[in-house]
């Protein structure tokens, strides 16, 4: 009703009075006061949560009015915890607070946007050509019109565009260069699926049904720690948060737990109050301390020596002085420390450890017939030599005997740890010593490179004939931490006060830390974990696996915890949190997300490896692999440049490749059927031959690197993209800021293995495409922008690694704008691609290159030595010394089609994973029942995969964490390799099938499955390695056991068989750039940190307003007082930090929590906001990565060797940026590039 006349004075009522005249009573319109009665006011609330990597996985209400989302605020409905346990709400943080402000704020990407020079080039040639794929063709024929609009990217020059002509232009450019150069040229990049696990899975099952290659993500992040592996045979596996409340003492060890782990710090709070002691150990005053008893503060990358120490300390006191039962017999029946090593024997008398002892190595292969190559040997209580079971040779061939029951040859024995006692002789047994390296940034403790200590060992008499010593894999480790055993070792050391490594004394010259303190918290550690069977626990941040030698600074925090008995036990262990890495429903997404379902293999490669070829970081490479070698190895058979050893791992199968061959993989068939033979066959011919070579040696060639790329759910430029200007400069073809000189005009080491050509091919990629909902630096830098939903406005799902519960992501609101949801924008291109193909590609035969995977047969390659078919070493047989070459049929037309159907592959073979199978039929029909079946078409009778509802239901029906019955059965599959039963663990949820509207009702708890070495139960919280210990079932390593021992024979020349302290690399960064201009301030090489930030997650919110507000409002670097006075800068001072590899601008924190030396750079820090133009590059600032560069570490590339063999995601070369350093000093001049007058000049500190 109108209220018009109420305005007026004529027509209003005079009020009657009160209190003698004094007062009156009014009839005033109070309209006004709506604004805040309705302020509050909803139509509705909706679960989602927020898929931004934070491992939070925190259930939001989200708050919908008049069609708009509002604001969000926590959901307080988890399921209880058991009684003794605190709930897990509230679960939230700020950033997570602030989201919808993104739905509706000048960031948010509203239409499909496209580079204009593109875009007219496109319309130019679709006028010309009818056809789509011979318009892009024309495009791309003309080096001219190419260079025309990759040489802006980055310099803005978007324009709106439509999903028709876009998707038609996508489209074209993959039929083109498949057809061209083949499937694996068109890549995508996405991270943790896990944070939406039907968006991940969208692009990829994309990309698998054309062949293309997906590109893994963790080991790209350093997220991955190959310790892990190594140890485990597992990628990661940890505890939930909830079990820090049954820990009896923490170590919080490079982990910023309030800050990073936000909505679960509470139960490190909560636990104190049980009395549980708790330690942080970080280089900077980080807000962990403040929660800590004690804070220990170790120079930065020194981690593996602190924790060498507190081990001496625990093997001494606990294994030695006063051996607590406990312990020993943990480590006698879960570890590999019983195991016996071989003897190699060196030109001055002493030995060196060996490999393994394996069954085969004896006269009779202790009566095993099935993989004895495989099997290791321990002595037994009574002397009698052993093949213990579980070890790998027993997974695989034969079933019954994969376990950790105290059995050999079916007869229950004891094992012994030591030799000694029944020893035959004491040997000179040589140890590499790297702490004496000199650094100018790090201290050393100078001692002889080569440490010979004295071993008990026994003298056996071989199958070859040959009498060989060997020494127990214990003894080696207590020799390798220098302890006294009372044999006549001038290297042990006789008290913790000897400066001999790795002593407590040795401890404090490394790391800073006061012995006393490394005694006390080491004893403290032990005595807890004794008293308490286990209880001691280690949290540990990405901070400490971001440095080159990660594995040695996680091996070392590993062997505390193994010394004590703890890993798999409740309340102790290794709790590794960094990227939402735990895609909690796995095997029920594999085949959604890789197209298992129709094709297998599918094309995955390792990131780290891709992105060091083809963004020509090894070019830039002044790390030799000689410097790495231990001083026990022989150089001569280490030779070349660091991707000479990616090369050969790739050819020897151990590392995946993308492109693979130097040709298109679909040409092969045609060859193959000339010349008579079956296209696997031929390929190894030819590869043999040389008439095909892996595209990895010819990487400048032309034709052996990525076209088209996919960047969704992803900031890979402005967040993981380590070498960022070396991206921009070879796959953009773009303005760099590199300051360093390339191979070519250096005197560095050229590679062996790799052509080598003068001039890099810049502009690798002729077509990036991000899908994003809001505009980040790699939007600003690709070819199309296409806008996707939000959290907020798509159906989808989200799990972490802390806590046990799967959560929805929903469609509060519909997509704004013209953003559609990650599934609908592929499903759309998959639909067009179907359409344009035609004429150009039809069911072909592609032949794929598959590494040798980890979790398969495949894993037992080469046993003993490293044999090279390309040197004549050995014949190439696939799957044994080289990939497994797969064909595999395409059916380009029906891409759309298979796209959205379940294919009848899980009908024929079934589901699985980690090496174990069961039968899928059940779920397949009652997926067509749920979804509906395909009608016509090549995809008839299929089920129905139309909707990401759809595909999260696939997801939860095949997964046993979310289906009971495919739990039950995937409980059985493994009882029949490990002979025991295993299904009681389930069974109690058999009935239990969780669906997506029941998510949306309320989170759900996991069901316990095979997949995970943990338990969801009413009675223990998710730890780690609990069902290896309580059910015997065999960590995925060479002795079935937790391997600290790493007997291949790359680890053993690179002198990391053992845990060893390994200082930082020097990778020249400072040292051998061009001369940098002075610019009147002086200047100092600091040491460049890239911690998690408090005010975003990664890139996301870094530009929020909500965020900067809070913040400082821009990019911001860390320095030490001290430092800042030596260099003039002051708080809030404009400063630059650069290297070989580039520059940054920001403003300067000056804090007393800094160390000197260190420089922090919290990580992914947006260059679009608020960022000057650098002195050095006469650029925009650049962000963090612009000032570093890949440098990948020979011993992940290993493969085919148990535990150390490929997977995605699991094992693999590792992005590491930590041993970098900058200089840095204060800018004169602040020049905004804009021309608005806004320019400035800095003067000295007066």
């Amino acid at each position: 009703m109108s209220k018009l006349l109420d305005r007026f004075r004529y027509f209003k009522q005079k009020g009657d009075t009160f209190a003698d005249g004094h007062g009156q009573v009014m009839y005033t319109n109070r309209d006004w006061e709506d604004s805040y009665r309705q302020r509050w006011q909803f139509d509705k609330i909706v679960r989602s949560t927020h898929g931004v990597n934070c491992t939070g996985s925190c259930s939001w209400k989200i708050y919908v009015k008049n069609g708009l989302v509002t604001w969000e605020t926590q959901q307080t409905d988890y399921p209880r915890t058991r009684p003794d346990l605190p709930n897990h709400e509230p679960r939230g943080c700020p950033r997570g607070a602030s989201y919808s402000w993104y739905l509706y704020s000048a960031n948010r990407l509203k239409y499909p946007l496209v580079r204009k020079r593109l875009i007219e080039l496109w319309r130019e040639a679709l006028s010309r050509h009818s056809d789509p794929v011979l318009a892009w063709e024309s495009i791309m024929n003309d080096p001219q019109k190419c260079q025309s609009y990759k040489q802006v990217r980055g310099h803005g020059g978007f324009i709106r565009s439509n999903w028709k002509e876009l998707n038609q232009l996508i489209a074209a450019a993959n039929v083109w260069t498949i057809k061209t150069y083949g499937p694996d040229r068109v890549a995508g990049f996405s991270p943790i699926p896990a944070m939406s696990m039907v968006s991940y899975a969208a692009g990829t099952r994309y990309l698998s049904l054309l062949g293309g290659t997906c590109l893994s993500f963790y080991d790209w992040y350093c997220d991955l720690p190959p310790a892990s592996p190594m140890t485990w045979g597992e990628q990661t596996d940890v505890p939930e948060s909830a079990d820090w409340y049954n820990s009896a003492y923490i170590i919080a060890w490079g982990s910023n737990v309030p800050q990073t782990r936000t909505p679960d710090a509470h139960f490190f709070t909560e636990v104190r109050y049980k009395g549980t002691k708790t330690i942080a150990i970080t280089p900077d005053y980080s807000e962990v301390a403040k929660l800590c008893d004690q804070w220990l503060a170790p120079k930065q990358g020194t981690d593996s020596a602190l924790a060498m120490a507190m081990g001496h300390v625990i093997l001494k006191e606990f294994h030695l002085d006063n051996p607590s039962d406990y312990f020993l017999n943990y480590c006698r029946r879960y570890t590999d420390m019983p195991m016996l090593v071989l003897l190699d024997e060196r030109a001055d008398g002493s030995y060196v450890p060996g490999r393994m002892m394996r069954a085969s190595d004896l006269v009779d292969g202790l009566g095993e017939a099935n993989n004895p190559e495989w099997k290791t040997v321990a002595l037994n209580s009574t002397g009698e030599l052993v093949a213990p079971n579980g070890s790998i040779g027993f997974r695989w061939g034969e079933k019954g005997k994969w376990n950790l029951e105290p059995v050999a040859a079916g007869v229950e024995t004891e094992l012994s740890l030591s030799l000694l006692g029944q020893h035959d002789d004491v040997a000179g047994v040589a140890f590499p010593y790297f702490g004496g390296n000199e650094n100018p940034h790090f201290r050393s403790v100078r001692q002889e490179p080569v440490l010979v200590r004295q071993l008990p060992v026994k003298r056996l008499d071989l199958a070859d004939g040959s009498e060989r010593m060997v020494v127990s894999v214990y003894d080696l480790v207590l020799a390798n931490y220098g302890l006294d055993r009372g044999l006549d070792d001038c290297h042990s050391a006789n008290n913790y006060n000897d400066v001999k490594a790795y002593t407590p004394a040795w401890g404090e010259q490394i790391t800073g830390v006061p012995r006393r303190h490394i005694e006390t918290i080491a004893r403290e550690f032990a005595e807890t974990a004794h008293k308490t069977h286990g209880r001691s626990m280690i949290i540990l941040g990405a901070g400490v696996n971001h440095w080159y030698h990660m594995d040695m600074n996680y091996r070392g925090m590993i062997n505390m915890l193994v010394f004590c008995g703890c890993v798999g036990q409740t309340g102790g262990g290794w709790a590794h949190y960094v990227g939402q890495e735990k895609l909690r429903p796995q095997t029920g997404w594999l085949p959604l997300a890789f197209a298992l379902d129709w094709n297998r293999p599918p094309r995955q490669m390792n990131s780290t490896s891709f992105f060091y070829n083809h963004a020509s970081q090894w070019r830039y490479e002044k790390l030799t692999a000689q410097e790495l070698l231990s001083p026990l190895a022989d150089p001569a058979k280490f030779s070349g440049h660091l991707i000479d050893f990616n090369v050969r791992a790739k050819r020897m199968g151990w590392l995946p490749s993308a492109p693979q061959l130097n040709l298109n993989p679909l040409s092969v068939k045609a060859s193959a059927d000339k010349a008579g033979l079956s296209a696997a066959d031929y390929t190894v011919q030819a590869l043999k031959s040389g008439a095909i070579r892996f595209a990895c040696e010819q990487p400048d060639s032309g034709h052996n690197h990525p076209r088209n790329l996919f960047v969704w759910r992803s900031n890979l430029l402005g967040s993981s993209g380590k070498g960022h200007e070396y991206m921009l400069k070879y796959l953009l073809g773009t303005d760099s800021g590199i300051q360093g000189e390339a191979l070519g005009s250096s005197e560095g080491i050229k590679p062996e293995e790799v052509e080598w050509q003068s001039a890099a091919i810049e502009g690798k990629l002729d077509l990036l495409v991000t899908l994003d909902f809001r505009m980040s630096s790699t939007c600003l830098f690709s070819d199309i922008v296409l806008p996707t939903a939000t959290w907020y406005e798509k159906d989808d799902m989200n799990t972490s690694d802390m806590h046990p519960f799967i959560h929805p992501l929903s469609a509060a609101v519909d997509p704004a704008w013209e953003s559609k949801s990650d599934w609908e924008i592929y499903k759309g291109i998959a639909s067009v691609f179907s359409e344009v193909c035609v004429g150009h590609l039809g069911q072909e035969t592609d032949v794929v290159l598959h590494p040798l995977q980890h979790d398969s047969p495949a894993e037992l390659a080469q046993p003993f030595d490293i044999l090279d078919w390309r040197k004549g070493e050995c014949e190439l047989i696939p799957g044994k010394t080289a990939p497994n070459i797969v064909v595999v049929e395409r059916d380009y037309p029906a891409t759309y089609e298979r796209f959205t159907s379940l294919g009848p592959l899980l009908d024929k073979l079934g589901n699985g994973g980690k090496g174990i199978a069961w039968n899928t039929q059940d779920e397949v029909d009652f997926l067509g029942k749920l979804n509906y079946t395909k009608h016509d078409g090549p995809a008839k009778g299929r089920p129905r995969i139309d909707t990401a509802l759809d595909a999260s239901e696939v997801i939860l029906a095949l997964a046993p964490e979310t289906n009971g019955q495919v739990a039950v059965k995937a409980w059985q599959a493994l009882g029949e390799m490990t002979g025991r039963e295993h299904t009681h663990l389930a069974i109690n949820k058999e009935d239990e099938k969780i669906r997506f509207r029941d998510i949306q009702a309320q989170p759900r708890k996991i069901i316990s499955s095979p997949t995970w070495s943990g338990l969801e139960s009413e009675h223990v919280s998710y730890n780690a390695g609990y069902t290896n210990v309580h059910e015997l079932i065999p960590w995925r390593t060479l002795s079935g056991r937790q391997q600290l021992y790493q007997d291949h024979a790359w680890m053993r020349a690179f002198g990391e068989s053992l845990v060893a302290y390994r200082p930082p690399i020097d990778t020249r960064s400072v040292s051998e750039m061009r001369e940098i201009p002075p610019n009147g301030f002086p200047e100092k090489a600091l040491n460049f940190l890239t911690p998690h930030q408090k005010w975003g997650i990664h890139s996301t919110y870094s530009e929020n307003l909500l965020m900067l507000t809070l913040s400082r409002g821009g990019p911001i670097v860390w320095i030490s007082e001290a430092d800042a006075r030596e260099l003039g800068i002051e708080d809030n001072d404009w400063i630059e930090a650069f290297n070989a590899n580039g520059a940054l601008t920001a403003r300067a924190v000056v804090s007393q929590r800094v160390p000197p030396g260190m420089t922090m750079m919290y990580h992914a820090q947006e260059r679009i906001m608020n960022i000057p133009g650098s002195e050095v590059t006469g650029m925009r600032g650049g962000i963090h990565n612009s000032v570093t560069r890949v440098c990948p570490k020979p011993t992940h590339m290993i493969g085919g060797y148990a535990q150390l063999a490929y997977g995605f995601n699991y094992y693999g070369t590792v992005g590491s940026n930590r041993d970098e350093f900058i200089m840095i000093r204060k800018m004169k001049n602040i020049n905004w590039l804009d021309d608005e007058g806004r320019d400035q000049v800095q003067e000295a500190k007066k």
